[in-house]
């Protein structure tokens, strides 16, 4: 029972972030509906993912802005790299990583620097999936509508078979297996659950009250349940339904349920999601592509970049079919407000002088060196020591250990009286007798 999807998602990880991004999507919601009137999970999303990214721009220039200095600093990496490129002593692959260091703190940039925003963007994508998945364990607006109608249908006979029968005919994934009979161990809360899971995920509320082929209802002897629905099909269709498309629904199923019904319009506007998530995020990554000159085309590393451009933007494409709507408007408007941002970031790049980035580097870098404590002087030497001294000088110290007479005279005492005495005594006197 710890898996009911109305409660919010309780993972280790996604759990806490996934309530962190409800709360805000709660409030913007709370925000549009007391202050314009406007209930729409739809809108929602779209001034959700701006309030996001926004707050991530700062991350964003410092990502871009790492571009841009790596791409400046690759040939004094390459000159190191040259120099040490056949001396494989630890003196040597010290001294260029010291260097090396010098040179990402020349430039005031981490080594790690580029993986700040992929590694805080991709939690977040995870959780907005269980945000938009289940809308009303997040919004307690949207949770309100739908515990009316819950407990409208709890409080007749049967309505377990009803549900059971709603699950199987719409094949309606909650995740787990609903039990709608309350127990012992399974509460009217959890119960109740699991019915707004389950009358959530259905593609159109009002299909729950349209009689079938036979002119029957899933409710038609529950008449207070059919006048609640029947009153509340405008305001789920206004909360729920952005430009007639259910957000908790996948743009896949939405397809292929009107093509087959013959809604030609809603089928390609449930199109558009996919595709316009494909075409934003490829506009996108030509305009960071233009930010970054693309001097190294040979390099091992830019020619995976150049193939995760390719096939990233290919990847949403594949999962806008399959995943809710509200994750594709999502993706989409994120890629389009970046497109935006990446303008703007671009211009302040291109301006940006790498004299002025680099004398207020200087400072800080003498600090970090200090606190390392490493000191420039102390690279300079390192670096100018050639493989052939660091050799020579071992070999010297090589034949001093094998010198075993010079090692026994000089360097090393014996207690009076021990057994190392007496055996350095004897191996005295049979020395003297070999030379005679």
């Amino acid at each position: 029972m710890t898996n009911i999807l109305l409660t919010p998602y309780d993972g280790a990880i996604l759990g806490p972030i996934a309530k962190l991004l409800g709360v805000i999507m709660n409030a913007i919601y709370m925000f549009m509906n007391n202050v314009f009137g406007v209930e729409s999970v739809g809108l929602s999303i779209i001034l959700f993912t701006i309030v996001i990214y926004t707050l991530m721009l700062p991350l964003t220039y410092k990502q871009q802005k790492f571009s841009k200095l790596s791409q400046a600093m690759q040939p004094e990496l390459k000159a190191i790299q040259e120099k040490y490129k056949n001396k494989k002593d630890q003196a040597s692959q010290m001294a260029m990583n010291n260097e090396t260091q010098m040179i990402y703190d020349k430039y005031g940039i981490s080594p790690m620097g580029s993986c700040g925003q992929m590694l805080i963007q991709m939690p977040i994508l995870f959780a907005l999936y269980r945000v938009f998945y289940n809308v009303p364990a997040y919004i307690s607006i949207v949770r309100e509508k739908f515990v009316v109608i819950a407990d409208e249908i709890m409080a007749y006979d049967g309505f377990a078979d009803i549900m059971t029968k709603i699950q199987t005919d719409f094949k309606v994934n909650t995740g787990v297996m609903p039990d709608f009979v309350v127990s012992d161990t399974n509460t009217i809360d959890q119960v109740r659950n699991y019915i707004i899971d389950v009358i959530y995920k259905v593609p159109s509320i009002d299909t729950l009250v349209k009689p079938n082929a036979n002119g029957e209802t899933y409710f038609q002897s529950l008449d207070s349940v059919t006048e609640i629905i029947n009153n509340g099909v405008e305001s789920f269709h206004e909360f729920n339904f952005f430009f007639g498309l259910n957000i908790s629904d996948t743009p896949w199923n939405i397809i292929t349920d009107n093509f087959s019904s013959g809604s030609i319009l809603l089928a390609i506007t449930a199109l558009m999601i996919p595709l316009l998530s494909y075409l934003t995020q490829v506009l996108n990554i030509k305009l960071m592509s233009n930010n970054n000159n693309q001097n190294n085309q040979n390099d091992m590393m830019s020619q995976q970049m150049k193939m995760m451009n390719k096939t990233m933007p290919l990847m949403s494409l594949f999962f806008c079919f399959t995943l809710p709507v509200g994750l594709g408007i999502y993706w989409t408007v994120s890629a389009a407000y970046r497109c935006l941002q990446q303008v703007i970031i671009n211009k302040i790049i291109s301006n940006m002088s790498l004299d002025d980035v680099i004398e207020k580097n200087k400072e800080k870098a003498k600090k970090k060196q200090e606190k390392r404590g490493i000191y420039e002087n102390q690279i300079r030497e390192a670096a100018a020591v050639k493989t052939r001294t660091i050799e020579s000088k071992a070999n010297i110290k090589n034949y001093a250990d094998t010198d075993a007479n010079a090692y026994t005279n000089t360097n090393r005492t014996y207690k009076e009286g021990s057994m190392a005495a007496k055996a350095n005594m004897v191996r005295d006197y049979n020395e003297r007798n070999s030379r005679k």
